[in-house]
């Protein structure tokens, strides 16, 4: 039995040790390092008492196909859609609004078009243009697709719905 419990404590030690992680930056780091080595953007707008915000974090952001495609092909950024601190992009800073309970920041509102909703995750190219805002939960299997047609520019070629029909998932 001590066997069995020791080699199952290995087991889920190398499983931890092994398990990638999103390589999250903060937005004005990932603006910087886009200077020197172009790359798409990709943005998860949260909020701290987001439940669904929490669920991606464990589920969606922990999936090993997913962490090792988004880390190899964007800049991820983790944004805090209610951050009290500035935030400065293209010479203009972006403040903390008191509204409601709590608030929000400029930056996310401008991303999120006045939408507050959380969690959304927003894709800019690697001339940090804007393409697309995808709010909500997104599971494993849809993120896959999602970050897959951002990320090898299938957007420029192809519809999302014929994207889909001929997707072949990794997971």
């Amino acid at each position: 039995m001590k066997k069995i419990v020791i080699l199952l404590f290995i087991f889920f030690l190398t499983f931890q040790v092994n398990a990638q992680k999103v390589n999250w930056i903060s937005f004005e780091k990932a603006v910087e390092l886009n200077k020197t080595n172009p790359k798409p953007m990709l943005i998860s707008v949260y909020a701290d008492w987001c439940g669904y915000c929490k669920k991606m974090d464990r589920t969606t952001f922990k999936d090993s196909v997913i962490t090792a495609y988004i880390n190899k092909n964007f800049y991820t950024v983790k944004l805090n859609g209610e951050q009290k601190e500035d935030l400065v992009y293209n010479d203009y800073t972006f403040k903390f609004k008191a509204s409601g309970r709590t608030g929000y920041n400029e930056f996310a509102a401008a991303l999120l078009d006045g939408k507050l909703s959380y969690p959304t995750t927003v894709f800019m190219n690697e001339d940090l243009q804007l393409l697309d805002r995808v709010p909500g939960y997104l599971e494993p299997k849809i993120m896959e697709q999602v970050v897959t047609f951002f990320g090898s520019e299938k957007y420029k070629t192809d519809a999302w719905a014929d994207f889909v029909k001929n997707f072949k998932s990794n997971l």
